[in-house]
């Protein structure tokens, strides 16, 4: 018996195109052979090409780690550059970006030609690296068209500001209504323990036996005792989060201890002394009133404040330079102006032109207009539907308080703080916002 033999698929492609090769009927084999350079260089091409792809996406991770790395928070390129007193290169980050470009790469790379050029200067308080690259990526079957290698190249850039010098105008509201409990519970025990469910704690002196008294005496937080303990806690952060003495500073004001002398008051003048600012800060309490009802309670004006300090702060700086300082006006208020305004209310007068009415944002804009920014700490007005007064004048716009407080603060830098919350870590959130805009770029 003859043993048939299968020949393998190979073996009979092999067969198939040697008929064509040696077929003199035809033409078949000479377009074979002219149809195979075509597809070997289309095939080489898609697999060189892709190869080089992955090289520079390789180089470009190396590039981007070693641009950001290069002027990282705790990178000696910062640490060089917060030394210098003037701009240039930074030397030793050039270094510190080569060797971090090359960590990155894999060992493929390492073997392979690369041209890493590195610039890390300081212009002002910016730190800049620029990380370029070029390589030549050797190529396999395009070698028949003769292509030996594939060239690639790209650039990575990053930023790192360094400090940015402030000084905070901190406004803390410490008119009458600043004397509700801090918390919803301090709130209920001045409710019970008032003839008349009084949630404030009014300082009124032609008495002893005033709600004010009586809330130290219940052992009740009010709001400006809150307001004045965080202010106090931000020199703290200020002072940790500082990479200069000078590159913060301070200055605390308020509405006036006295009703009779209401207007704005300086409680520490602008200082970097933080320890001064927070020592001075102590004395912020609730203003005082001669008796209950003092000018018709007309004792909150928004106008006024924002208007004095327009004067006061002058116009903001770039923050590059100890003398190009940037300003910021630290807001904390409840949002309720009380003041007398017969004519230019917002919202409807009561009896006499006593105005009351959320900020009037018109008195924000000439501050921005001056470069200053608004940063606003929005203490909660809470709903107090036991007060007949809060019934028939705050209540119809209590939901515009919030709203208009946001359009007077800069972009990005208005935070609200319930009672449950903190007004402590709220005001702590809110400064770190300011002083901690974007430093990278890629």
């Amino acid at each position: 018996m003859t043993k048939k033999i299968r020949r393998q698929p190979f073996s009979k492609l092999y067969e198939i195109s040697r008929r064509l090769i040696v077929d003199r009927s035809g033409n078949f084999g000479g377009i074979t052979v002219l149809l195979a350079v075509p597809l070997v260089a289309t095939a080489g091409l898609a697999l060189d090409v892709t190869n080089a792809l992955l090289v520079r996406t390789e180089l470009y991770n190396a590039a981007d780690a070693a641009a950001i790395g290069a002027v990282a928070n705790s990178s000696p390129a910062v640490a060089a550059a917060m030394a210098m007193s003037g701009d240039g290169t930074v030397t030793v980050g050039q270094d510190d970006a080569r060797k971090l470009f090359f960590g990155q790469a894999s060992a493929d790379l390492r073997t392979m030609p690369v041209n890493v050029n590195v610039a890390v200067t300081k212009a002002a308080n910016v730190v800049t690296s620029k990380v370029t690259f070029n390589a030549t990526v050797p190529t396999s079957l395009l070698q028949i068209l003769g292509k030996t290698s594939i060239p690639v190249a790209g650039s990575a850039t990053a930023q790192y500001q360094t400090a940015n010098f402030i000084d905070f105008y901190m406004l803390l509201d410490n008119s009458p209504s600043m004397g509700v409990g801090a918390t919803s519970t301090d709130i209920t025990t001045m409710e019970n323990n008032t003839s008349d469910s009084c949630a404030f704690a009014c300082h009124n002196l032609d008495t002893t036996n005033n709600y004010y008294n009586l809330a130290k005496k219940l052992g009740v937080n009010m709001r400006i005792d809150v307001v004045r303990q965080a202010t106090q806690k931000l020199t703290e952060t200020a002072t940790t989060n500082r990479s200069s003495p000078d590159q913060y500073r301070m200055a605390v004001y308020t509405f006036g201890s006295q009703a009779e002398k209401a207007g704005l008051t300086t409680v520490s003048d602008l200082s970097a002394d933080m320890t001064q600012v927070r020592n001075s800060t102590s004395s912020v309490d609730l203003m005082t009133t001669p008796y209950q009802n003092y000018f018709n309670d007309q004792l909150t004006s928004f106008d006024t404040m924002l208007s004095q300090l327009k004067t006061v702060m002058g116009t903001g700086g770039g923050g590059t330079t100890n003398t190009d300082r940037s300003k910021v006006l630290f807001f904390v208020t409840d949002g309720v102006g009380d003041s007398h305004k017969p004519s230019t209310c917002t919202e409807t007068t009561t009896s006499g032109g006593r105005c009351q009415e959320p900020i009037d944002t018109s008195f924000c804009q000439p501050l921005k207009n001056q470069n200053i920014k608004i940063a606003i700490l929005y203490t909660t007005y809470l709903p107090l539907p036991k007060n007949g007064w809060y019934n028939m004048w705050i209540a119809p716009f209590q939901s515009q308080i919030s709203t208009r407080l946001q359009s007077c603060a800069s972009p990005g830098l208005y935070f609200e703080v319930s009672p449950t919350q903190g007004i402590v870590d709220a005001m702590n959130a809110l400064f770190l916002k300011v002083i901690r805009s974007p430093r990278l770029t890629g």
